[in-house]
């Protein structure tokens, strides 16, 4: 049979047509479809995955504003800030990073701090070519050492950054205060848009109060990045609005010499101008570095601070409750003058002691066998006791507290010290509340002289003074005394809320002053011969505070005691007494009479600003200007 018979050639490239025209269609549909979907993301979808693209290759940061500037009155610098030099390291560049870490260790002094917790940020979820620091604050020999065998260090950076610097910071930690890492808590109450970039925010002191003002506000910047997220150029940027300058009340002289006037000592200072109620020096001794805690403070350093006797961290002068003593005998003199407790011309026998009726307990004077015959002014000149147990017995608790409520005890009457404690000025419902019990006759006793349950603050025995130089005028504390630029410091300064204490009688502010003035250069002044020689006229009041209490039968022997059982030593006081500039309260813990420890000190601080300061203008707040603090 012929082969062809088998072969139907028709048959076949009609079937190669058909597979063919599908084929074509299938092709057809094809492009078509791919056509239309490259229409539709490039026409219809256009926007959409351009904003894809540019996010993926735009990026947003964050830049922090520097933080704005502390000046003293006289524009001595102080707080700054200034750059700060750290080693950070590259992952993704870092070839091996034990040994990488182990040759870094023999350049730079590392401790075991840095590396635990540069190991515990390296294990946090973070993308590859992000820095980790490793060492903070390289001096100008390690930055050095490092230089010279950076080649040998793949992914070892030196990145800066400007951090909080006080360049006298010994003296002004516990005024200032101090910034510090910004921690869990804290992120959860500030604005997270406006911290963005931001590693410090004010931990205490001014610092804290005045966080919003100082901080500023955050800028940006576009920057293009390649597919790892790594910055290539920055395409724009706004720049942030840096912080604001504040020019404080406090002189830096005068603060260095309350410093030096505590030096081996434990205690606070506290001066007020009482005209504008700004506080000239804000001094708890001993102080610490505050620079210590801005990058971060070691465990050792820490611990050193935190279990010395003499608690270095311990504001003294904002925190420090203690009893006033003596110390609180002219405001005691004001209330008993004006709630006809007592007047000028009253006059008792001092035999020594106190006694409330026949047979009772006995409390005794500071003098052995008393002071005889004495008023009010005699009282207040010489410390008299007993005196003012025999007032206090007659004011009672009630018109006490309503007195001393209005001198600023029992509250933190400061307008922006951050921090301080409202001390303790006690009641009827107080005691009650407390202790569950009434309140005794003997209570007020131990009240009429600073004693039993009443605590104060040196800032609030500053204050009480500062209102008697002022005759009763009212004006709050407080350490602003402007800001650079357009602002007012009234703007950011709380609402003052105290009103004027008037009395029936204001020629009682007079009487009150004039004994006060008996004390410092009265014949039987008990603080006379620390105003010995002095060319103006100072009023004051010295007090001793017990921290201990005796037996009715044991006598003080400061000999016997040891060193931080004796009594604290106290002074209060103003001057010059017919124009106060300055008032003053001294506490010197453990210094035992405040005629011999405490009124001195005084008495140096009323000489340098009245004397060694007189006539030295103040300067306007301007920016980057630093003066010296003279020798």
């Amino acid at each position: 049979m012929p082969w062809g018979e088998f072969k139907d050639t028709a048959a076949e490239r009609r079937l190669f047509q058909r597979r063919t025209l599908a084929m074509l269609v299938l092709v057809v549909l094809a492009i078509g479809g791919l056509l239309a979907r490259m229409y539709q993301l490039q026409v219809v979808e256009h926007d959409v995955y351009t904003t894809l693209s540019d996010k993926n290759r735009v990026q947003v940061q964050s830049v922090p504003p520097p933080r704005g500037l502390i000046y003293d009155r006289n524009n001595t610098l102080l707080a700054e800030n200034r750059p700060v030099f750290s080693v950070t390291l590259v992952p993704e560049r870092v070839d091996g990073m034990d040994d990488t870490l182990g040759q870094l260790g023999t350049i730079l002094d590392i401790s075991e701090e840095d590396l635990e917790r540069f190991r515990r940020r390296l294990q946090e979820p973070r993308r590859p070519f992000q820095e980790i620091p490793l060492r903070y604050d390289l001096n100008e020999q390690e930055m050095a050492r490092l230089a010279v065998l950076r080649h040998e260090l793949p992914g070892v950076e030196v990145s800066a950054e400007l951090v909080r610097y006080y360049p006298y910071s010994e003296l002004t930690a516990h005024a200032l205060g101090f910034v510090g890492r910004i921690n869990r808590d804290e992120l959860q109450r500030i604005d997270p848009v406006n911290y963005a970039g931001t590693n410090y925010i004010g931990k205490s002191g001014i610092e804290r109060f005045y966080e919003e003002i100082l901080h500023g506000r955050v800028g940006y910047q576009h920057v293009e990045t390649n597919a790892r997220g790594r910055t290539l150029r920055v395409l724009e940027r706004e720049n942030p609005v840096p912080g604001e300058d504040l020019q404080l009340h406090l002189d830096l002289r005068l603060q260095q010499r309350a410093h030096e006037l505590l030096a081996g000592r434990r205690g606070a200072i506290v001066a007020i101008e009482p005209a504008t109620g700004g506080i000239l020096a804000l001094a708890s001794v001993p102080g610490f570095d505050a620079n210590k805690f801005v990058t971060g403070i070691s465990v050792k350093d820490y611990r050193e601070l935190s279990e010395s006797n003499d608690k270095p961290l311990f504001n003294r002068a904002l925190r420090g409750q203690y009893p006033p003593g003596s110390t609180l005998k002219p405001m005691l003199a004001v209330a008993a003058l004006d709630s006809g407790a007592t007047t000028r011309e009253y006059t008792i026998w001092d035999p020594g002691y106190f006694r409330l009726n026949a047979g009772g307990r006995l409390w005794r004077d500071w003098k052995p066998g008393g002071h005889g015959w004495v008023d009010l002014k005699d009282a207040v000149a010489e410390s008299c006791d007993v005196y003012f147990y025999e007032m206090a017995v007659e004011m009672g608790v009630d018109t006490m507290y309503s007195y001393l409520s209005r001198f600023g005890f029992g509250e933190d009457a400061a307008l922006d010290v951050s921090g301080a404690l409202s001390g303790l000025l006690p009641s009827r419902d107080w005691k009650r509340a407390v202790k569950n019990e009434p309140w005794y006759p003997g209570d007020s006793v131990n009240f009429g002289i600073g004693q039993g349950f009443m605590l104060a603050t040196p800032l609030q025995l500053a204050t009480a003074t500062a209102l008697i130089a002022n005759r009763g005028k009212w004006v709050e504390p407080r350490l602003l005394k402007g800001i650079k630029g357009d602002h007012p410091a009234d703007e950011y300064l709380p609402e003052e809320t105290h009103e004027p204490l008037r009395l029936k009688n204001p020629g009682d502010w007079e009487y009150v002053v004039e004994s006060m003035v008996e004390v410092m250069h009265g014949r039987k002044g008990t603080a006379r011969g620390a105003a010995r020689g002095a060319p103006y006229k100072m009023a004051g009041k010295t007090g001793t505070a017990q921290v201990f209490s005796l037996a009715e039968d044991e006598e003080y022997d400061a000999e016997e005691i040891r060193e931080r059982l004796r009594d604290h030593a106290l002074f209060v006081g103003f001057a010059p007494v017919d124009n106060p500039k300055i008032a003053v309260a001294v506490i010197v813990e453990n210094g035992g009479s405040g005629s011999g420890t405490a009124a001195p000190v005084a008495r140096a601080l009323f000489d340098a600003w009245l004397l060694d300061y007189a006539g030295q203008a103040e300067g306007a707040l301007v920016s980057g200007v630093e003066a010296q603090v003279p020798n």
